[in-house]
């Protein structure tokens, strides 16, 4: 049987490369990164990207190879370039400019691979052209399984009527929270706001991250969960953190973990993740370690 035929969670959306003054490049997008996390925890993703005919898009399948991962739905764009955020210092701040048009932003529906999705992961930055939306669209009507919506809101490539739109579709929904006081307007706090938001969009599951403050979440019970970030920390880089804890979510999922159980841990991971430099890990013994004192 084709891989891509195994029930397995499809995660759907951009691959790019951060890309510096320096001329030094790191691989990420948030569907990338919750997908390389899910290979190394044994869940046997498939990604349903595009890339460019260029150096980076064969460094990206390349990469993903050498990780163990299906390239399946990787597909591959002769007319645009592999998808690229340029990273400059201004003032010794950094800013970023998610270069348009890319590969990513035309992921083809009629170039999609056999699937037979357990769930479908995306988030909202690959749908910023029609192409991609259209892609994600078809993808849906076709495999009515549970969504879980990774809120990404990254100016300007974002409209609240899509976002809610998408929000309708979804069983499971992860928002920070700025994004949640974006999204449910007025004076509330943000655990009525969280409520207000599973009510809305009949959701199972509503995730809030908070940074600093950890997280919370709030079930279709009405049931609120908080879990504190890990205290003793020392943050490296906070690039990816919500990717890290998106995919322990999923992972959790998949497993049926109690909502309580999968908070815990994706705050664990996420908390890695920030002690170390970039979105990812590139040794697979952090996860091995996680993986035996979970399962």
């Amino acid at each position: 049987m084709n891989r891509a035929m195994n029930p397995s969670p499809v995660i759907f959306g951009e691959v790019l490369y951060d890309c510096f003054e320096d001329g030094s490049r790191i691989l990420g997008g948030a569907p990338f990164n919750v997908a390389w996390h899910l290979q190394a925890f044994g869940v046997s993703p498939l990604l349903i990207s595009r890339v460019g005919d260029d150096a980076m898009g064969r460094g990206i399948r390349e990469t993903m190879l050498r990780w163990g991962m299906s390239t399946a739905g990787l597909q591959l764009d002769s007319a645009h370039a592999t998808g690229e955020v340029q990273v400059s210092l201004q003032a010794g701040q950094p800013s970023f400019d998610i270069v348009i048009d890319r590969a990513f932003d035309h992921i083809e529906a009629g170039a999609l691979p056999p699937l037979q999705p357990s769930l479908i992961y995306h988030g909202t930055l690959a749908l910023r052209q029609p192409e991609s939306a259209a892609a994600l669209n078809e993808l849906l009507l076709h495999y009515p399984v549970p969504v879980f919506l990774d809120v990404n809101l990254r100016s300007p490539w974002w409209n609240v009527n899509q976002t809610l739109q998408l929000m309708e579709r979804a069983r499971w929904v992860k928002v920070n929270d700025a994004e949640l006081e974006i999204l449910i307007d007025g004076p509330a706090t943000l655990t009525d706001k969280a409520q207000t938001m599973m009510e809305r969009y009949d959701l199972d599951w509503l995730i809030v991250t908070q940074g600093k403050k950890g997280a919370s979440s709030v079930d279709r019970t009405g049931s609120v969960l908080q879990v504190a970030a890990t205290a003793d920390v020392m943050v490296v880089d906070t690039v990816g953190a919500g990717d890290a804890f998106a995919s322990v979510a999923i992972l959790g999922l998949q497993r049926e973990w109690p909502y309580e159980l999968i908070i815990e841990r994706a705050q664990r991971f996420a908390a890695l993740l920030v002690g170390t430099r970039g979105a990812t890990l590139t040794e697979s013994a952090p996860y091995q370690a996680l993986l035996a004192k979970w399962l």
